[in-house]
C-alpha cells in the first residue's frame, strides 16, 4: 500500500503545503512593507482535499438546495493550481502613501503559521512510527 493513499498523510501534506504558501505570502507582506499602495495578502482559511470530501468532520457536506425561483444559486467555488487562492487582505491603518502593512500584524500570522506547521510535521511523525510500529514482526 501506498502512503499517499492513506487519507490522513493525504491530509496532512495538504496542510503542509497550503502552510508553506502562506508562509510565503506573509514573507512577501513584510517585504513589501515599504512599497507605496501595498495591499497584504493572505489565503483563504485552510480545507480539506476535495478527495477527502473537503471536510473535517468525514460527515456529507450540507448543500443548498433550490426550492423556490426567488432562492440565491450558491457561489460557485474557484480555485488556483494548487487549491489556495490568495486573497487581499487589507488591514484597518494605512500609511500616507497607501501601503496597508502592519508589521506586528505579519508577525504573528507568521509566528501562527510556524506553531500550526510545527504540529502537522509533529502528526505526520506520530503518525509514521505509528505504522512503523505496526509493520514490526510481533516481539521484536
Amino acid at each position: 500500500m501506498d502512503i499517499e493513499g492513506i487519507p490522513l498523510f493525504t491530509m496532512l501534506k495538504s496542510r503542509l503545503g497550503y502552510l508553506s504558501t502562506r508562509q510565503q505570502l506573509i514573507a512577501q507582506n513584510v517585504a513589501n512593507a515599504d512599497t507605496p499602495g501595498f495591499a497584504p495578502k493572505d489565503l483563504k482559511p485552510f480545507t480539506l482535499p476535495a478527495s477527502l470530501g473537503g471536510h473535517a468532520s468525514g460527515l456529507s457536506p450540507i448543500a443548498p438546495r433550490i426550492t423556490n425561483a426567488l432562492d440565491m444559486a450558491a457561489p460557485a467555488s474557484s480555485s488556483s493550481a494548487n487549491g489556495w487562492k490568495a486573497i487581499e487582505s487589507p488591514d484597518s491603518d494605512a500609511t500616507l502613501n497607501g501601503n496597508q502593512v502592519v508589521l506586528e500584524d505579519e508577525m504573528a500570522k507568521m509566528t501562527s503559521s510556524r506553531l500550526d506547521y510545527q504540529a502537522a510535521v509533529g502528526f505526520y511523525q506520530k503518525a509514521l512510527s505509528m505504522i512503523t510500529l505496526a509493520a514490526k514482526a510481533p516481539g521484536k
